[in-house]
């Protein structure tokens, strides 16, 4: 049997420019995001009591990379030291060999070179693991090595392919190592452990090939739940099991209203956070669907948008609308030409005493047609339309 866990792109100090105007208790807890969502996935390692870890690419983000960076992870690593818990890691585009570590790694972690290598895991129950990959060498790496992976010849052992790269049908502009679902099939391993795209998502279960996702979201195009894969079982199968570890989470959502006073506005907010503080921190992205004809004024919104940021201030969960998207939704009328009865409608009377006063008109009767000639509940829908737009004038 083997266990391993698999994670990717933790971009540790991530920028988050947007957010310096938060309050600054929730800005660091912002900035702190993805170390305490790794510190909860070695939590996981030691209570699953995993045999290794497998890191795709990217611990750190580009040109941001700091020693307190360098010096958390080589505390975490100790911690799985200690449990003789092996990590294997492959750098990525953001953080390629060609940046240099200034910190040493301890013993039990293991750096893929610039050129595909092959190292021998032995897990907690004696079995024989085989993992292959390359680190990048460079910021930017357009050279598919897949190539250079070797072939599986023994079935008996378990075998994982490590991988920074890009699916060729991945959405996405930044293509680096692009491969075809064809070309890891063809290695015949066990498991891909791939790392670069930062939605979560399964390529293909036999064998079983798995974007892990980052860890942490950093904004509205990372929604959703973040954290690690745990794999285990032998070279028959492998089963893979998400563990969400993301410290924030950045989410969508929508609600109604129908007052567009200040105080019905926030309190339907408030009553909304309330809905999902116990899910944890979190920043949304929120449209308000407004029912009816009146609309939010521009003062009243503002006022409310400060009511609502300086409530969180003091809320260890905290729920921030980041974003607002007014949606104005009119009330469908029903026309009150539907009210009448078409033997009502039928009944030239009815039209003859409503008319009666401008055909009397002679300034006005000559420019008439007969009434009988017009279309009736055309007249009524027309004239209910001049009600309304007085009306809306009038308020």
């Amino acid at each position: 049997m083997v266990k391993f866990l698999h994670c990717a792109d933790l971009h540790l100090d991530s920028p988050f420019a947007s957010k310096r105007y938060l309050n600054p208790t929730i800005l660091k807890d912002v900035e702190n995001s993805a170390y305490e969502s790794f510190k909860k996935i070695i939590d996981l390692a030691l209570r699953e009591e995993v045999d290794f870890m497998v890191i795709s690419g990217d611990l750190f983000d580009q040109h941001n990379r700091t020693l307190k960076a360098e010096m958390f992870l080589k505390g975490q690593f100790e911690r799985l030291q200690k449990e003789q818990i092996f990590v294997y890691i492959a750098h990525g585009n953001h953080d390629p060999l060609s940046d240099q570590i200034t910190s040493k790694w301890p013993e039990n972690v293991t750096v893929f070179s610039k050129d595909v290598e092959t190292y021998q895991a032995i897990t907690k129950s004696g079995e024989n693991v085989h993992l292959h990959g390359f680190s990048y060498e460079k910021r930017e790496s357009y050279e598919n090595k897949i190539d250079l992976y070797p072939t599986n010849e023994d079935r008996q052992t378990v075998h994982i392919g490590v991988l920074h790269g890009t699916y060729s049908k991945a959405e996405t502009a930044h293509r680096y190592t692009e491969f075809r679902l064809e070309d890891l099939n063809a290695k015949l391993y066990h498991y891909w452990a791939l790392g670069h795209i930062h939605k979560r998502q399964q390529l293909s279960d036999l064998p079983e090939i798995h974007y892990a996702g980052n860890i942490q979201g950093r904004h509205f195009k990372e929604q959703g739940e973040k954290g690690c894969l745990i794999v285990e079982g032998d070279h028959v199968a492998l089963k893979t099991r998400f563990v969400p570890t993301q410290f924030i989470r950045f989410e969508s959502a929508t609600i109604e209203i129908d007052s567009v006073s200040q105080q019905a506005l926030f309190e339907r907010i408030q009553e909304f956070k309330d809905s999902v503080r116990h899910q944890g921190r979190a920043f949304y992205r929120l449209q308000i669907n407004v029912h009816g004809d009146e609309r939010i004024d521009a003062q009243v919104l503002e006022q409310v948008k400060t009511l609502v940021t300086e409530y969180e201030e003091n809320e260890r969960h905290f729920v921030m609308i980041d974003e607002w998207i007014i949606n104005y939704l009119e009330i469908t009328q029903t026309s009150i030409a539907n009210e009448f009865s078409e033997d009502l409608i039928a009944q030239d009377d009815v039209y003859e005493r409503a008319l009666s006063e401008l055909y009397m008109n002679p300034k006005a009767s000559k420019y008439l047609d007969h009434y009988q000639k017009h279309d009736r509940k055309a007249l009524i829908e027309r004239a209910e339309a001049i009600i309304e737009a007085e009306l809306k004038e009038g308020n």
